[in-house]
């Protein structure tokens, strides 16, 4: 046999098998296609259900829409519930804990603690002077240096302002703190801040930072501004003396004004008394002296009708009163010719006899 022979016979069988590959080959492409098909809607599915997401009863949640919020205002809040949105990069999900409390602290006056001292509140030991590089301090008004340290408590009340309108809402509201704190400190003496004012001094620094943050709109209420004010670490001994002194001074002044008070109250008690018992006196004296003229009037008419009789007879009366335990009472009018009258008495009176028992 030829080899033209051989080759019109192999072509045949080549030209058949070139078919069957080509046929699996596409229905293996047909079955990735479909695969692949399945998997991208799978995908999509699970792309569009991760755009779900919950808002819970303490927060409010924005969207942002490559950057830009959906609607305006209070519209573009949402509330607590499910909701939906397009996945990242398309929609972005900001939530903003609107009645949760956030914090911040200012340690702009405080010197430098680790956080194993901070946690148990105390103090690193004092070295021989202040470290400007490491410690911070407040300058008071009288010229002194005091460590102060504050913690604001507050509550957002606009989102919307506190997330767009700055980078971080938090930082602005720690950089009002620090400057209510230092100027705050500035417009006090070093006693008030750490002994006499301590509550109006923690009071002026919460109404510097409430002016701070509403000048600036950060759409934050402040709920509370704690101030925690102490003398330098070096000077610790002497303030610790002026606050004894202090306390020794107060307590003599309060036994002193207690002393005040119960002889101003003894005093006060005794000329009360007297009071009373003059107008008693005075009432009585009144009342003795009203009836004694009432007297007088019911007897002027007796009087006038009859003069010597009405005198010999308020004679004989008040003889009476004044001679009341005299045994013999002998009264001697005056004669009506005006000539006096003679009186003998028997001055050695017999004595009485005592009373013997009859005889039988």
């Amino acid at each position: 046999m030829s080899d033209e022979t051989k080759a019109t016979r192999s072509a045949p069988s080549r030209q058949g098998g070139m078919d069957a590959g080509s046929q699996a080959l596409a229905e293996a492409l047909r079955s990735s296609f479909a695969i692949v098909k399945v998997v991208m809607v799978v995908l999509v599915v699970v792309f569009l259900f991760s755009g779900f997401f919950t808002v819970g009863p303490q927060e409010k949640a924005i969207i942002l829409r490559f950057g830009k919020p959906l609607g305006e205002g209070e519209k573009a809040l949402l509330g607590a519930g499910a909701h939906w949105a397009f996945p990242y990069p398309i929609d972005e999900v900001v939530k903003v804990p609107i009645t949760e409390i956030q914090q911040v602290k200012s340690t702009v006056g405080w010197f430098a603690q680790t956080p194993e001292q901070e946690a148990l509140n105390q103090e690193p030991p004092a070295g021989p002077s202040l470290n400007p590089m490491i410690d911070g301090y407040a300058l008071t008004a009288d010229g002194n240096i005091v460590h102060v340290k504050a913690t604001l408590s507050y509550r957002i009340e606009n989102p919307v302002r506190y997330v767009f309108d700055f980078v971080i809402a938090s930082n602005a509201v720690q950089n009002a703190l620090d400057n209510a704190l230092l100027a705050t400190a500035a417009r006090f003496k070093v006693d008030d801040i750490l002994t006499r004012d301590r509550i109006g001094f923690q009071d002026a620094v919460r109404r510097r930072v409430t002016q701070l943050i509403e000048a600036q709109q950060l759409g934050i209420i402040v709920e509370l501004c704690a101030v925690d004010p102490r003398p330098p670490r070096q000077l610790k001994q002497a303030f610790d003396n002026v606050v004894t002194a202090g306390q020794n001074r107060d307590k003599v002044l309060t036994d002193a004004r207690s002393d005040e008070n119960k002889v101003l109250n003894k005093s006060g008690a005794d000329a009360a008394g007297r009071l009373n018992v003059a107008e008693t006196d005075r009432t009585r004296l009144i009342q003795s002296i009203t009836s004694d003229a009432e007297n007088f009037r019911h007897l002027l008419p007796k009087y006038k009708s009859n003069p010597d009789l009405f005198v010999q007879q308020r004679l004989v009366e008040t003889m009476g009163r004044v001679l009341t335990n005299v045994q013999d009472k002998i009264f001697l009018a005056d004669r009506a010719d005006g000539k006096p009258r003679e009186l003998r008495l028997l001055l050695n009176r017999e004595l009485p006899k005592p009373k013997t028992e009859a005889k039988p």
